[in-house]
Order: structure tokens, then sequence, then C-alpha cells
């Protein structure tokens, strides 16, 4: 089970984007993500007339490695630190190390 999944809320600890928050778009090989509006890189990209792609310099997200980001603990408005637990039914679920709440409903 990963500590940061899709979709989930993070904020930057490290880097020239400290301090930004984004969504997770997507885990790429498990150990880096790539995070929407942080980490923009221009693209220098050829132009593909069969795909209907122009040509020129493109803006898109960068991956970041996975230690420089952290959860956003909306409880607390900080970042947070996850560890699992087992609950009752059998299910493991990710929780906020800081005040126990589940990260997962």
């Amino acid at each position: 089970m990963q500590r940061i999944r899709k979709g989930d809320r993070v904020i930057v600890t490290t880097g020239r984007d400290k301090g930004r928050q984004g969504t997770v778009i997507r885990v790429v090989e498990n150990d880096r993500v790539v995070i929407e509006n942080v980490n923009m890189v221009k693209k220098h990209q050829k132009p593909n007339p069969q795909a209907n792609v122009p040509g020129g310099i493109v803006q898109r997200e960068a991956a970041i490695h996975v230690s420089n980001v952290a959860l956003f603990n909306p409880v607390t408005k900080k970042a947070d630190r996850v560890a699992f637990k087992t609950m009752d039914d059998g299910r493991k679920v990710r929780i906020f190390k800081s005040n126990r709440e589940v990260v997962d409903a």
C-alpha cells in the first residue's frame, strides 16, 4: 500500500516549489509523483501532423520524488506524515500521525 496515491492533496516540502499545494495527477514507478501546477518545465516539442500536435515550447508538470512531498491534513491545515492501521474488520487504512484521523473514507 502506498503512502501517497493518485488524487491525494499534497504539499511540496523541499525544492523550488516548496510550500505549494496540489493534487497528485499520477504516480510514476512508485517513487515519483506528478502534481498539478507544480514543478512546471518547458518542453521543446516537435510538430506531429499525423497526431494533430502543433510544435513549439509547451509547459507541463514534471515528476517529483515522493520524499519531497507530504500529505495535506485538512484538520490541522499543515503537512502530515502517514501511518498504517488495520481496522477491526480487517481493512488496512492510512492515518495521519499527528491526530490519528483516517485519511481514506
